[in-house]
């Protein structure tokens, strides 16, 4: 039977259950690029529609890592928190994870060749990828940004003031997905990845990485359920330019 894109584009109202192999997203990456960051869910509604995946919180506050049902917060500081169920986001992307493929990678890579190992586990790049890899990792470098003052400047201005860190030794999680070409202006086309430490100390959105190997779990998802804000500011934002050069600007 083929496999078909659901798009479903709804209010910000309440929570419904989604259906298995569904990618859940709250607002659109343009809108956050234009400065939209005030949060539109809490993160106990957030946690209904996955229990893992990637994003950020109102204001634009630190990197958002979704994992086996908890909401973390990497923060500019560097330090990493446990977010309370009233916190809210602005844009995240969440999943109920149900690896279709579990495979063990037992080489060096860095984050490119991680990149092309799984794409040659999952050739299918129309589809959405759900990817989580628990391993070591000789190097990690991450970065996070700042919490903003409105009125809040686009996020290619927010970019120059992220902090980066880079690790050594660390074991953790590597989380996210593979969004494919046609979600432009919707989500990050291509990958987005964010890493947290097993000991939740450390984590941001990923720059760069070298890993010796560890666990892999890849969850393909057919169906995409977009969660649309309803408040006054999104009906004024801009949404009709093409915003790529920003988005790569803020990716790098």
């Amino acid at each position: 039977m083929k496999k078909w894109i659901v798009l479903f584009l709804l209010l910000l109202t309440g929570c419904a259950t989604t259906p298995k192999d569904t990618l859940t997203q709250v607002s659109t990456i343009d809108a956050l690029l234009t400065g939209a960051y005030d949060g539109q869910m809490t993160t106990d509604q957030l946690l209904k529609y996955g229990n893992l995946g990637i994003g950020t919180f109102d204001a634009l506050d630190g990197e958002m890592i979704v994992l086996d049902h908890q909401v973390y917060q990497a923060r500019s500081d560097g330090t990493v928190c446990l977010m309370p169920t009233n916190s809210t986001t602005p844009f995240a992307s969440v999943v109920n994870f149900r690896p279709d493929l579990t495979p063990c990678l037992k080489t060096v890579l860095t984050e490119e060749t991680f990149q092309s190992s799984v794409d040659e586990l999952t050739p299918n790049q129309n589809l959405f990828l759900a990817v989580r890899f628990d391993g070591y990792f000789t190097s990690m470098k991450v970065r996070s940004v700042p919490k903003q003052q409105k009125p809040y400047p686009p996020l290619a201005e927010v970019a120059p003031q992220q902090a980066v860190f880079e690790y050594t030794g660390v074991s953790g999680t590597v989380l996210g997905f593979r969004c494919p070409a046609f979600v432009k202006g919707i989500n990050v086309p291509g990958w987005h990845l964010h890493f947290i430490s097993d000991d939740k100390t450390k984590g941001g959105h990923i720059l760069g990485f070298t890993t010796v190997g560890g666990n892999l779990q890849l969850d393909e998802c057919h169906r995409f359920y977009m969660v649309l804000p309803k408040e006054q500011q999104f009906s004024t934002l801009n949404l009709s330019q093409d915003r790529s050069a920003e988005l790569e600007k803020v990716e790098k």
